[in-house]
């Protein structure tokens, strides 16, 4: 559990926690598993759930050491934009949102993204491909049809 999470999370103390957490859920579910064969996967999907809800946190995360402040406007859109490609990424079904999240916001690798979620590297592509688009049609908008751009001349 603990090697999965260090492939998922995107810092180490983030994989840690998540590992541990996998830990705390079993000791207080346990005795809602009915297949003591599933306590497998059980566990990798728990471990997985947490890098994800870990990975979604370190994005409302400041950033401390920036050489200049940003002005207040600066900040609140900067918020508002996060908070919209979040949203967008939360509402992805769950098999396009995995592979958004591994590889786009933790960076791994297409093939550790692949092994990870246990699909073949075409299969990644797709669906990594489909969750991008529609991540990029959800935050283009209702009123941006992106066909007609405004030019505007002195």
């Amino acid at each position: 559990m603990r090697r999965f999470a260090h492939t998922l999370c995107s810092t180490p103390e983030d994989a840690e926690d998540a590992a541990q957490e996998a830990l705390i859920v079993l000791f207080r579910r346990i005795g809602t598993l009915r297949a003591t064969a599933a306590l497998a996967s059980w566990m990798f999907q728990i471990v997985r759930n947490e890098c994800i809800r870990r990975s979604r946190l370190a994005l409302h995360r400041p950033v401390s050491g920036a050489g200049t402040e940003p002005s207040a406007e600066d900040a609140a859109l900067a918020s508002l934009e996060v908070e919209r490609l979040v949203d967008s990424i939360a509402r992805l079904p769950s098999e396009q949102r995995s592979v958004v999240v591994l590889r786009d916001v933790q960076g791994l690798s297409g093939a550790a993204t692949a092994e990870a979620l246990g699909l073949t590297r075409a299969a990644m592509k797709s669906r990594l491909h489909r969750g991008r688009e529609t991540v990029r049609s959800q935050l283009r908008g209702p009123m941006d049809t992106g066909g007609s751009k405004v030019s505007w001349h002195a």
